[in-house]
């Protein structure tokens, strides 16, 4: 780690040196789109589809983890030591077995993270305590600390344009809390929210937090209060959307269910590009088969869930599963990977 940190270091005064001055020239000329939604609802996959249409750039796995670097080293580090950052990187999440690679669709979270931005993803290298919750919503930051939040968030955006001038497509569950403050910055931004059964939600976000607790903390987890942890941040979750609800008028907003989504795919994400008003889906249309085709395969991960602990889901979040149409408390269909 402090060897990475050194040569981050390094790279990163480089890059500033090189490029600083065309990035404050940089216009972000069409607003970025946003997937949002809680963790385990399916972002990751809705991110992987749309990042099909090529009329889109993202941030890649690469980037997020090497934001101060990646336009100075990725075409070397890609060219030059591909062969070390495969070997570095595993080939399957641990926690869902999706598919990973350095020019996958990632989570811009990890990015802002690794800037050195407060962030409540710090608590995945410290789970034994709740660093930053404050940055969730932002609401609470300290107007100082906001503003270096917002040009922080706004640099790197403006980092991606310069990597791929298209419009940018951005996935992360936190930026669900956040959306009056992504409206602040981008007033013509879009948003497609994603949910999902809220009873097989709660076990899969129990068991992604503490895959990675156990694979990248640098305390032994105890899980204390894992699960009012997850209980009371989706809550939060679904506070601040629902206050933001009133500013997100068609086309700037959508919403889908993960379900609906894994049984008819194309159909949903027709009907997301007709809401958006976003066209030409017909043309990305054989490379969603395509993608579609070669994916088939993946099974989600099966989870046992008690009377109990159903009984207590549906007294903490009863008002978003009935809302969502999950009161049934169905399970999800099988055809599709357990993607975040």
């Amino acid at each position: 780690m402090t060897f990475v940190i050194l040569l981050g270091c390094l790279s990163h005064g480089l890059q500033e040196l090189i490029w600083n001055r065309r990035v404050r020239r940089t216009e972000i000329k069409q607003a970025p789109l946003f997937i949002i939604g809680h963790w385990r609802s399916g972002t990751t996959w809705l991110h992987e589809l749309l990042a099909l249409d090529d009329r889109f750039t993202y941030p890649t796995t690469y980037v997020c983890f090497n934001p101060n670097r990646f336009l100075l080293t990725e075409r070397f580090d890609a060219h030059w030591l591909g062969f070390l950052f495969k070997a570095l990187l595993p080939e399957q999440r641990p926690f869902d077995n999706m598919a990973m690679g350095w020019e996958r669709p990632q989570e811009d979270e990890f990015a802002l993270c690794n800037l050195g931005l407060p962030s409540p993803y710090q608590k995945i290298a410290f789970p034994n305590r709740n660093p930053c919750p404050e940055y969730f919503s932002l609401e609470d930051v300290p107007s100082r600390e906001l503003q270096r939040w917002k040009d922080a968030f706004v640099k790197f955006l403006k980092q991606l344009t310069i990597r791929n001038p298209k419009r940018i497509l951005l996935k992360s569950p936190t930026h669900t809390y956040r959306i009056k403050v992504l409206l602040e910055l981008f007033p013509d931004a879009q948003f497609v929210h994603i949910v999902r059964d809220p009873y097989t939600l709660f076990l899969s976000t129990m068991h992604l937090w503490k895959s990675l607790y156990e694979a990248q903390g640098l305390q032994e987890p105890k899980y204390d209060d894992l699960e009012d942890y997850v209980f009371e941040n989706f809550l939060h979750m679904f506070q601040k959307l629902e206050e933001a609800r009133p500013l997100l008028h068609a086309p700037r907003f959508h919403e889908l269910r993960y379900e609906d989504l894994v049984q008819d795919p194309v159909g949903q994400l027709r009907k997301l590009y007709d809401q958006l008003e976003l066209s030409d889906f017909e043309r990305m249309l054989p490379k969603l088969k395509q993608y579609l085709e070669e994916t088939n395969d993946y099974r989600t991960n099966r989870y046992d869930l008690t009377p109990e602990l159903r009984e207590e889901i549906t007294r903490r979040w009863g008002q978003v599963i009935e809302r969502y149409g999950y009161a049934s408390g169905l399970g999800t269909p099988m055809r599709r990977n357990d993607a975040a």
